[in-house]
């Protein structure tokens, strides 16, 4: 993201927070300082409430939720390498092998990640309902954060089903910890209840902030996973909510797939909510870069330090792609090339990333296809210069395939196979639009993973599908329980209210 683009309200709540916090070292105690004297304006209120949105930017470090979800699924994996490096005590093979300790640091992180943004919504909502500061966008702001309360919950829900649950900043007591019909219900209403409040429009005074947009896709998504969480059909809730977005008008399938994912997205018209990024302010948040890639990568990129070659395309599911699916370039696998076009040689030896591994505890250096689906800029070193990319977290195609999906599940699917933004998402991929007679279980599967690869969404398809006891390249048949993951030992510990899921 530009800095220049400072009109865009989220970014300096995120950049002025952290330049605060971090220079203002004699600052004083908050907490003992009346709201009254705290809020003297309508900036202040806005700065503060900018606070829970910068919980979201670890969600793509190394060890977080993304991370968790993806080493978990069948196209990411991180496998041990020949020169003993990445095996990190076994922590990523527990996750491809669904057989997570609750002590798993991945998991410890997620898990934290999550209920941070919980706390942090709880005490901006709190703060802001309190002070007597009135302004035209006060309730606009408070709905805002409940909705994006809802979100992290909404994760909480998904993976660890039976979680502990507060919305009182106040509260002293444990929370109690609540199964999942109540908290998709808390989710669900709290949407109903705040939508009608937020921005239509998704102005760039309003980007990376919760949106109606942003607030409907949400509703979609735990409409469509209703089923398999609580065991309600609500598909056709599903599709009102889509339908909802749709009718905005707001959003599009933008011609070019990359397009969401450059450097400087922010102009893409399918991207509904995203955590902006940028290389100095956001320092230690997004370095995908060198997760993935061998430091052989540099002269294609003019990347500068060590790469930390550990995250590889699952071996098998560059295979889910057509040759000609212009999608399939979200990874680099072949002859390298250099920033001229010329094949990369290496004292003597050709650069090829292989999309095949021989040995999942010793890979070999070059094996193993790379992600580069987020445009790299050039200079990129970590903790220096990290991706100035806004990381996607909801676009327009997956409005449009939830939609799909739901009628599909209905027997429906031919009110919308023939819709021209639905056909383009895959026209646009160089690839023919669907017929009904090609949407099988199998097909529909793959689909959503030659769109949406590496984007967080795998590990919640495979569960609905009915795929994720299966077995793929390094991890063995897994149980019904390996759905959700293990409450973290630190929060049993800390919790006496909580019980671990089955299987733990």
């Amino acid at each position: 993201m530009k800095i220049t683009t400072i009109g865009k309200l989220i970014f300096s709540f995120c950049f002025m927070f952290i330049m605060f916090s971090c220079t203002k070292l004699d600052e004083e105690v908050y907490s003992d300082i009346p709201l009254n004297e705290f809020f003297k304006t309508e900036k202040d209120v806005l700065m503060n409430a900018g606070r829970a949105y910068t919980k979201l930017q670890k969600y793509p470090e190394e060890f977080s939720l993304w991370s968790l979800n993806e080493i978990s699924s069948d196209e990411m994996v991180a496998p041990g390498r020949d020169d003993g490096f990445v095996w990190d005590n076994g922590r990523w093979d527990e996750l491809q092998k669904h057989n997570i300790s609750s002590n798993n640091k991945i998991l410890t992180l997620a898990w934290q990640f999550v209920f941070e943004g919980v706390s942090a919504c709880n005490e901006v909502i709190y703060e802001t309902e309190q002070t007597d500061i009135t302004f035209p966008e006060k309730d606009r702001i408070v709905s805002e954060i409940k909705i994006l309360r809802a979100y992290f919950y909404y994760w909480a829900l998904d993976n660890w089903g039976n979680v502990p649950f507060t919305i009182n900043f106040t509260d002293k007591e444990l929370p109690a910890q609540k199964d999942r019909q109540y908290v998709f219900n808390y989710i669900e209403q709290e949407i109903l209840d705040n939508v009608d409040k937020l921005q239509t429009e998704p102005t760039s005074a309003y980007y990376g902030r919760v949106t109606q947009g942003m607030a409907y896709t949400l509703l979609a998504k735990l409409y469509l996973n209703a089923q398999e969480w609580i065991g309600e059909d609500k598909f056709q809730m599903s599709v009102d909510a889509c339908d909802k977005v749709i009718s905005t008008g707001n959003y599009t399938i933008e011609d070019d797939f990359f397009s969401n994912f450059k450097v400087h997205n922010e102009s893409s018209a399918e991207n509904i909510f995203v955590i902006p990024m940028n290389s100095i302010f956001t320092k230690d948040r997004f370095y995908w870069y060198t997760l993935t890639l061998n430091d052989a990568s540099r002269a294609t990129f003019n990347f500068k330090g060590a790469m930390w070659d550990e995250f590889i395309l699952e071996p098998g599911f560059l295979d889910k792609y057509a040759d000609n699916d212009v999608r399939k370039n979200s990874f680099l696998f072949g002859q390298q090339k250099d920033k001229n076009g010329e094949d990369i040689i290496v004292d003597g030896e050709p650069f090829i990333y292989t999309p095949t591994v021989g040995n999942y505890m010793a890979r070999k250096k070059w094996e193993g296809a790379r992600c580069c689906k987020y445009e790299y800029q050039d200079d990129l070193e970590y903790y220096v210069t990290d991706m100035e990319n806004d990381v996607v977290l909801f676009r327009y195609a997956d409005v449009l395939y939830t939609k799909l999906e739901a009628l599909w599940r209905m027997g429906r699917a031919g009110e919308m196979i023939a819709d021209p933004n639905l056909q383009k998402i895959r026209t646009r991929a160089g690839i023919e639009p669907y017929q009904l007679s090609d949407l099988t279980d199998q097909e529909w599967l793959n689909e959503l993973g030659r769109e949406f690869a590496w984007e967080g969404h795998r590990r919640q398809d495979q569960i609905r599908f009915g795929n994720w006891e299966a077995s793929w390249w390094s991890k063995p048949p897994s149980s019904a329980t390996d759905k959700l993951y293990p409450i973290p030992e630190s929060a049993m510990n800390t919790n006496s209210k909580l019980v671990q899921n089955p299987g733990y």
